[in-house]
């Protein structure tokens, strides 16, 4: 996916830059409340985004890195993220290590709910967009956003996410996302808000 990063500030994240990625990530979603109640603490939250960089969204979509203090996880529309034997392996190895009890079983029925929410149309795939602690606050959410968005309103593409925060739906909304839904993550659980944006013309 050729996404024009003329003077946004942002690179595209390679392979190599997998664990950087990943660690930008995990910091994002360290007190998210989704992936608090899914994986329960840092360390296993970092485990599960290291394999899902690496093995999912750098294999089959792409990434932006601004400077070492925001990323970003996409697939382009069509483009599956599934993980492999092997890479499933590890999440769940990961999780046996590091995850709270049930760990596992929380993440399996996010993912069924979350493939059950997912639009059938075809659509830009936002996963994550997060930012260092330390940069929050800096307009750095909205540098990673703007040139994907721009791509997807001179092409005509629709952009889909999952909010798994409450305390962004305004920043979502401010650049033109709207709720399709809300629904439980699992029994207990926080709710997601399934967001849709149509293409600017």
């Amino acid at each position: 996916m050729q996404i024009d990063l003329t003077d946004s500030g942002l690179r595209p994240a390679s392979m190599s830059d997998w664990k950087q990625v990943a660690d930008i990530t995990a910091e994002g979603f360290r007190e998210d409340p989704v992936n608090t109640w899914v994986f329960g603490n840092p360390r296993a939250i970092l485990s599960a985004m290291r394999v899902l960089a690496r093995d999912s969204y750098l294999k089959h979509g792409f990434s932006h890195l601004h400077g070492d203090g925001g990323s970003t996880l996409w697939l382009a529309p069509g483009v599956a993220g599934d993980l492999g034997p092997l890479p499933m392996l590890k999440l769940a190895l990961g999780q046996v290590r590091h995850g709270q009890k049930g760990a596992i079983a929380r993440a399996i029925e996010l993912g069924k709910r979350m493939d059950a929410h997912h639009p059938k149309e075809p659509h830009m795939y936002l996963f994550a967009i997060t930012t260092r602690l330390s940069s929050r606050g800096k307009g750095v959410g909205k540098a990673l956003l703007a040139p994907v968005l721009a791509h997807c309103d001179r092409e005509g593409i629709p952009v889909y996410l999952e909010n798994s925060n409450p305390d962004n739906t305004g920043f979502y909304g401010a650049h033109g996302f709207e709720r399709m839904t809300l629904f439980d993550v699992g029994e207990g659980g926080p709710v997601m808000e399934p967001m849709w944006r149509e293409p600017k013309t």
